[in-house]
């Protein structure tokens, strides 16, 4: 079986805690007794884009265990290439390809500069197509903004837009094992295109929901409660499981 750790929205630079947050899951997988597959982080991994926040991030995110971080809303993307990437600074979409052995792990970039929805652009969408029609093992397709509603104002309002765009993409492939998501700092489950989607918890706070009494960022994100990690266990029949944990 395959064994994947999925964790979203670390912000370093968020809070003082941010940092530690973050310090305390990467130890936790990399305590594990045996490897995983790949790490994956689904965006806004500094708070504000700045230098010094990539730069603990990248600290931060060294593992064992592969590891494929993409940006999120927060992120700017030419300081997240130069630093995390060690690429020459672009304002174009940071897409990356993740593959192994058993599977392959497609990063696409949803952010739009200066917006906090998100957006699959053409570029990026012929790129994922591109990496879906090279192999015939499972992929995972990540990204950092949930293409469905999930019943939160504040998250609903900043989803994913024209989703339709990338469930035409998807549409019919056999090879697709799941989509992963992240944005709305809540561990959820559902599906689009057939296919899982599953939204990593947050990792600096978690999304308090409108039963919960979240109604209004400030009421909504509460830093107190502790991290999430999401486990995914693709097995030999191809069905996928998750197993959501929590770090104290």
């Amino acid at each position: 079986m395959i064994v994947i750790a999925h964790l979203s929205d670390i912000h370093i630079g968020a809070t003082p805690e941010s940092a530690g947050r973050a310090d305390a899951v990467m130890r936790t997988l990399d305590a594990l007794p045996h490897d995983l597959d790949a790490v994956l982080v689904t965006g806004d991994i500094a708070d504000h884009g700045l230098d010094e926040e990539y730069e603990t991030a990248a600290k931060l995110l060294a593992s064992r265990h592969p590891v494929l971080a993409g940006p999120g809303n927060h992120d700017v993307r030419a300081v997240f290439r130069r630093v995390l990437l060690g690429e020459e600074g672009g304002d174009g979409p940071v897409n990356q390809v993740l593959r192994t052995e058993r599977a392959v792990y497609a990063m696409c970039d949803s952010s739009i500069p200066g917006d906090d929805a998100g957006h699959l652009d053409d570029e990026t969408l012929g790129w994922l197509q591109g990496v879906l029609d090279g192999t015939e093992l499972p992929v995972f397709v990540a990204f950092h903004h949930p293409p469905v509603r999930l019943h939160s104002p504040e998250a609903d309002g900043i989803r994913l837009l024209r989703p339709e765009r990338l469930e035409s993409v998807l549409a019919g492939r056999s090879n697709v094992a799941g989509v992963l998501v992240g944005h709305a700092h809540t561990a959820a489950a559902g599906t689009f295109a057939g296919r899982p989607l599953l939204v990593g918890g947050g990792v600096v706070s978690t999304l308090k929901l409108p039963w919960e009494g979240g109604v209004g960022f400030d009421a909504c994100l509460d830093h107190d409660l502790p991290p999430v990690i999401a486990f995914h266990v693709l097995d030999e029949d191809g069905g996928l499981t998750t197993h959501y944990r929590v770090v104290p």
